[in-house]
């Protein structure tokens, strides 16, 4: 037995001694790459790691540099600028050698954001004219690398992928605004363009800021005081320790369930049950913040007795996760999948004059839960007759159950940037192009805060404090019927990403035409990109090219009318198929906004409305879906969204909660 034990310790020191040994031998980060561009004109960066002391000695074109690893095992060196050209082999000696073969001499730009700037060019959506554009899609100067979807608790060393040329099978699944922005860039200049992809869907601003960065500015500071590093287990043991306690909480309002089998029933007495507003996510609720389990709601629905005995259609819009639906104690449906929208048939024999009960079970698995969407999509149809279903419901928990989810994206600060960004951040790029706010809108207010944070924190990290960063601003979207009686996140939004462009070298794309009021990911990427493009090669490139459309500057009152004065090189002008000027409101001191006429008088628009006699502030495309405002210059840029007053904002109060998803 004890020559046994003996031989399985030489095993394990032996296998240490491999791995040590591995880990010693000479190695680049992985956004190094056959294929790969690297910055022109800037020092030419290199790292990576080695055994400790070791002479790195690395060859790239006509020039060599050296470079020794420090007691850690890591070593970098800049070599100088090269304009240009390619393609060229960049060779790395140590104790042993690597070759990269295909080098380009170019510019890097670094694509990054939520979901609208991952939007491949064909994949899990398309593009307009995707075949079109992929049978088209040979560019081999253009190299393509996309990050790999990572969250590190700290900087993480590699990023996963590799780099592509392009062509139909790789540009498909790249990111569409990236790749047009790249082709634009590349056919104007003609050097070699690197796109560098780091993108995730559905992410927050603050899990792309590094740790660092958060910490530096004083409103974040104390926000992510409660919320310091960790490693990976501790993030996790962290959130078991939440969850434990949360699910006692939860646990406390399961009092007897035993009769859940009828809660389906029409005549079950729910009385006693709490209630919530339809549609939205249960976490909304103190009592249901960080359920994973199962949920039955129950609403009652009067029918008009002309209705009765006919075949009914419910829409329960979409669910999160799966559902079982009842109507009058009769099962009539049944869905898994959390984005898929709910359209049920109701037999006649079902529908009755009078009340009417909608049961419905759901169960949700992990992140949030409940039925979600737009008002719109909660209603039942009887004949010519629809009854809305948005609105209050009766609910109660019949199961908690443990979450199995592990740590995502937006759980907790900077895990993006430590798992996507910190890899990449000591190459020397051109700039960054930047699409992301939609996960931010229920604090669109606090994000004149975060924008700029996150380009000075890049900037930092990049050593280059005057990067060029270009974003897009949200397009339109219904998303909840915002405007400016009720109140509009995503126009707020809008406003607190204008506010970005008091930082030099910034650019903002305007894109409320070429939105979709009924999909959050439109398919007109290909304009965006050459939005984006064309700031780029004005404000970067000095090329001469239009970049923007009027810009608001100041109002002045007249009468009974308001005096809108534009910055435009090109004039003022309406949307082609338009008539008159559109999304244009006026208000009194009464705050109540009415539609407005808008009159162009050469660079001012007057404006005014019969119900406002003495009007005080206008708003231009105050809205969610703000796709009628049609402002443009004489060459087609549109005006961006503006208002002119400072009332207080619907999202004002909202502040970053580095919990808020435990």
């Amino acid at each position: 037995m004890r020559m046994i034990a003996y031989k399985k310790m030489i095993l394990v020191l032996l296998v240490l001694h491999l791995q040590h040994m591995l880990q010693a031998q000479l190695q680049l980060p992985d956004i190094f790459g056959d294929s790969m561009v690297l910055q022109r004109q800037m020092p030419i960066r290199i790292w990576g790691k080695a055994s400790p002391g070791q002479s790195i000695r690395v060859g790239l074109h006509d020039q060599e540099k050296t470079a020794r690893a420090d007691a850690g095992g890591e070593w970098s060196l800049a070599l100088d600028p090269e304009e240009a050209g390619g393609p060229y082999t960049l060779i790395v000696t140590a104790d042993r050698e690597i070759r990269l073969r295909g080098i380009l001499i170019g510019d890097i730009w670094l694509c990054s954001g939520q979901s609208n700037m991952e939007f491949p060019v064909r994949g899990w959506s398309a593009v307009v004219n995707a075949d079109e554009e992929l049978a088209n899609a040979h560019h081999p100067a253009i190299r393509l690398f996309t990050v790999q979807k990572k969250v590190g608790a700290l900087p993480e060393y590699n990023t996963g992928g590799s780099w592509q040329s392009s062509s139909a099978e790789s540009v498909a699944p790249f990111s569409a605004i990236g790749y047009f922005f790249g082709l634009a860039l590349q056919q104007d200049l003609n050097v070699p363009i690197g796109l560098i992809n780091a993108t995730w869907g559905g992410t927050q601003i603050e899990a792309w800021i590094s740790r660092n960065g958060l910490e530096q500015d004083a409103y974040y500071r104390s926000l992510v005081k409660a919320a310091p590093a960790r490693t990976m287990e501790g993030l996790l043991q962290t959130r078991k320790q939440k969850q434990h306690q949360s699910l006692g909480r939860l646990q406390k309002q399961l009092t007897d369930v035993t009769d859940s089998v009828l809660w389906k029933n029409a005549d079950y007495a729910d009385k006693k049950w709490m209630t919530m507003v339809l549609p939205g996510f249960w976490e909304k609720e103190p009592a249901l913040r960080r359920l994973d389990g199962i949920v039955w709601f129950r609403k009652r629905l009067w029918v008009r007795p002309e209705d009765a005995g006919k075949e009914a259609r419910i829409r329960i819009g979409k669910i999160d996760d799966n559902d079982i639906t009842y109507f009058n104690g009769t099962q009539v449906g049944a869905t898994r999948g959390w984005d898929v929208d709910r359209m049920y048939t109701i037999p006649p024999t079902l529908l009755k004059a009078g009340e009417n009960v909608i049961a419905v079970r759901v169960e949700d698995g992990g992140n949030g839960g409940g039925i979600y969407g737009d008002s719109s999509e909660l209603y039942l149809t009887a004949g010519n007759s629809r009854y809305t279903l948005a609105g209050s419901w009766s609910y109660r928990i019949q199961q908690v159950m443990y979450s199995n989810n592990a740590i995502g994206p937006n759980d907790y600060p900077s895990l993006l940037y430590n798992g996507m960004i910190h890899p990449a951040e000591r190459l020397s790029v051109k700039g960054v192009i930047w699409y992301q706010g939609e996960q931010n809108a229920s604090r669109a207010y606090e994000y004149r805060k975060a924008l700029p944070v996150l380009i000075q924190d890049w900037r930092r990290k990049f050593g280059q404090p005057q990067l060029p960063f270009y974003f897009v601003q949200l397009t339109s979207f219904n998303a909840a019927n915002g405007n400016s009686k009720l109140g509009s996140t995503w126009a707020e939004m809008r406003e607190s990403q204008a506010a970005a462009l008091s930082l030099s070298n910034t650019g903002m794309v305007v894109s409320i035409d070429l939105g979709d009021a009924h999909d959050i990911h439109p398919r007109r990427k290909k304009e965006v990109a050459q939005r984006l493009a064309a700031l780029a090669l004005q404000q970067t490139y000095g090329r001469k090219v239009e970049a923007g459309g009027p810009r608001y500057l100041s109002m002045s009152p007249a009468s009974n009318s308001i005096r809108l004065h534009f910055s435009s090189d090109n004039g003022l002008a309406i949307r082609p198929a338009a008539s008159s000027l559109q999304g244009f409101e006026i208000a009194g001191v009464d705050q109540l906004f009415y539609p407005a006429t808008a009159v162009i008088d050469g660079n001012s628009i007057l404006v005014s409305a019969a119900e406002v006699r003495k009007p005080v502030a206008v708003r231009y495309a105050w809205a969610d879906d703000a796709g009628n405002a049609n402002l443009i210059d004489r060459n087609g840029w549109p005006a961006a969204p503006f208002r002119t007053d400072r009332w207080p904002a619907i999202t004002q109060k909202e502040k970053y909660n580095p919990f808020q998803n435990w």
